[in-house]
């Protein structure tokens, strides 16, 4: 199943907790997990910061919120439990516990309005579709959203760019991708290997390490239409008559299914690099772009208060 957003997790944290024990997160975040049948690509999905589990994120601000609204206390560091609301609460037996249902508490008011983003949750008539998508969200997954959208019109963008590019500018994006993802020795090894060959649907050959311990041959081709089986055929046959184990197919076009699963099936290792994978591998590896600005997400250093 999908990983439940932060106020589906209220009512089954404050079930969790109503025999007034105290818990820790990490309990709390385990036997959740359970409670959902979360699998474990779900528990380790990260946010995209990679900074936590999105699932624990989604825990902990789960927690924040029922103590804020008064249902939840912490009588030690890294301990909580629930108070006699959150059980006053929990026995009128609530199908549902979310932002609109702690409204009604004073203090979780005064915590909203001290938040920045507080308007975001108050309800808007005129923009309710967006309202519901917003109420879902922790301070994490808006922004993690946001970075998607920047990061998707800045791939297109970026492509379109490099479509628009003349070949001989396309070769050199191709060596200044490749030392920065680690392979061609030195960019100057590179660019004498790139373009050089010519051979029989290769067009380069560039060193896997530092070292030249092995070599990987190269197609890099600008493209329009969808590339097809028997161009990664005419590649793979070139990679055979050179007894070469490792080639890379580069385009800024895509795949067809029959060219995927052909370069899936023979026994040569060919990895084909489609428009949109070049254009991510290029954000990644900082070539063709530039950083604005950078953001920093901090959290407490429980370690720092080990000594309290």
């Amino acid at each position: 199943m999908a990983i439940p957003d932060y106020q589906s997790l209220m009512l089954p944290l404050l079930r969790l907790v109503a025999n007034g024990g105290d818990y820790r997160l990490r309990d709390t975040i385990d036997a959740l997990a359970q409670e959902f049948a979360l699998t474990a690509d779900e528990r380790n999905e990260m946010l995209p910061s990679g900074t936590a589990p999105l699932f624990d994120n989604r825990v902990g601000w789960a927690r924040t919120y029922l103590k804020q609204a008064g249902l939840l206390e912490a009588p030690k560091r890294g301990l909580f439990r629930i108070t006699e609301r959150g059980k006053a609460v929990l026995a009128k037996k609530p199908s549902r516990i979310d932002v609109k249902f702690l409204d009604q508490f004073e203090e979780f008011r005064e915590f909203r309005s001290r938040r920045p983003d507080a308007a975001q949750d108050s309800p808007q008539p005129a923009s309710a579709p967006i309202q519901s998508v917003l109420d879902t969200q922790t301070p994490e997954d808006r922004l993690a959203e946001a970075y998607r959208r920047i990061r998707q019109n800045l791939e297109l963008d970026l492509l379109e760019q490099v479509k628009s590019s003349t070949p001989a500018f396309f070769e050199r994006l191709v060596i200044d991708l490749l030392v920065a993802m680690g392979y061609g020795g030195s960019r100057q090894d590179a660019g004498r290997a790139i373009g050089k060959s010519g051979d029989g649907g290769i067009d380069g050959i560039i060193k896997e390490d530092k070292l030249g311990l092995d070599v990987i041959y190269i197609q890099a081709k600008r493209w329009e239409g969808t590339v097809g089986r028997p161009e990664i055929q005419k590649f793979a046959g070139a990679l055979q008559g050179h007894r070469a184990a490792k080639g890379v197919f580069i385009t800024t076009s895509g795949y067809s299914r029959e060219a995927l699963e052909y370069a899936n099936l023979i026994n040569t290792k060919i990895i084909l690099i489609g428009g949109q994978e070049l254009a991510s591998l290029m954000i990644d590896h900082n070539v063709g772009v530039s950083t604005i600005g950078m953001y920093e997400l901090k959290k407490i250093d429980t370690d720092y208060f080990e000594g309290e």
